[in-house]
């Protein structure tokens, strides 16, 4: 599983655009375009993403684990990714984002701005295809698996819609919202399915549910204690916007994006370097970081400090820097 195999590329164009779409399904976009749409569109919109997101993916990989069916065999498919090889197949968790992601986005849109429905249905339908076709382009996925996995998150999505409202407005009201988005997360991540060998599904699932952790504790401080920064301030879409408003954006997302990997990469250090004296092991040993007693409180603790920060700390930093 951990060789590669050698290949030509002959269509580049075909290359670079499945591995861009295939980015848009890995943590680069979660980081980025998340953030993004709290900090400069809607609260309301980043939080309903967040939930179908961590719900959908909390879904996929598990299923992966229980499932266990194999990635397509290589050679004759070339593998273009080696970091999931470890995992399973079915379902593609790539294809559940994306079509969560995107349709979540849309639902959620369509009636707070003026744009033309058939533009935000095709929009999400394309990026949600890119993504689908990526897996196939790169060898990771078969066509079940990804026809699976995006039939899997339009279901999800069908059944969480009408349950949008009053699970927002628990997390915003309820005063256990704190201790449910910390304790349920964490008793699912120590509680995954185990395997015969290391994959990183629990890794990776630990990073999301630790990531919706740490924004829900902060879109419940926020409701409770600050005013709704952004709400109604955003970009609507179907508007000119103007060239101050981008400027005012794109200085949001700088500001944001900055303090979130610092947030990021600082936690990394501190959690890892406290687990490491705990537990005994050099930083570098990668066996003993994939040991749960080390994975799961690393990657949960760093990942909950990120969304805190994006819905919290980074808000507060715009205010102060005259950015709203």
């Amino acid at each position: 599983q951990g060789c590669s195999q050698k290949y030509i590329v002959k269509n580049y164009f075909y290359y670079y655009l499945f591995k861009f779409s295939a980015a848009l399904g890995e943590e680069i976009f979660y980081i980025t375009f998340l953030p993004f749409t709290y900090w400069n569109i809607d609260h309301s919109v980043s939080r309903r993403m967040i939930i179908v997101w961590s719900i959908v993916m909390y879904i996929g990989q598990v299923s992966k684990d229980i499932l266990k069916w194999p990635r397509p065999l290589s050679p004759p498919v070339v593998k273009l990714e080696m970091r999931t090889n470890a995992e399973y197949g079915m379902p593609s968790t790539h294809a559940m984002a994306a079509t969560a992601i995107s349709f979540s986005f849309f639902i959620a849109t369509m009636n707070q701005y003026k744009y033309p429905l058939e533009l935000g249905l095709v929009a999400a339908f394309v990026f949600s295809t890119l993504v689908c076709l990526s897996r196939l382009y790169t060898g990771m996925h078969t066509v079940l698996d990804v026809i699976g996995g995006a039939l899997i998150s339009a279901v999800l999505l069908v059944l969480l819609y009408p349950a949008w409202d009053t699970i927002d407005h628990l997390l915003l009201t309820s005063p256990f919202c704190p201790l449910f988005s910390i304790v349920v997360p964490l008793v699912l991540c120590y509680n995954y399915p185990k395997l015969d060998y290391y994959s990183p599904t629990r890794g990776d699932t630990t990073t999301i549910l630790g990531a919706a952790a740490g924004a829900t504790v902060g879109f419940w401080l926020n409701n409770q204690y600050a005013a709704p920064a952004y709400s109604g301030r955003g970009v609507h879409p179907g508007f000119p916007v103007s060239t101050s408003t981008m400027v005012f954006v794109l200085a949001r997302f700088l500001v944001g994006i900055v303090v979130v990997l610092l947030t990021r990469w600082l936690m990394k250090s501190v959690v890892l370097g406290m687990l490491g004296r705990r537990y005994k092991f050099p930083l570098g040993d990668l066996e003993a970081r994939r040991r749960l007693e080390v994975e799961v409180p690393y990657k949960f603790v760093t990942y909950s400090c990120v969304g805190f920060t994006a819905t919290v700390i980074v808000p507060l930093l715009h205010q102060l820097l005259g950015l709203m």
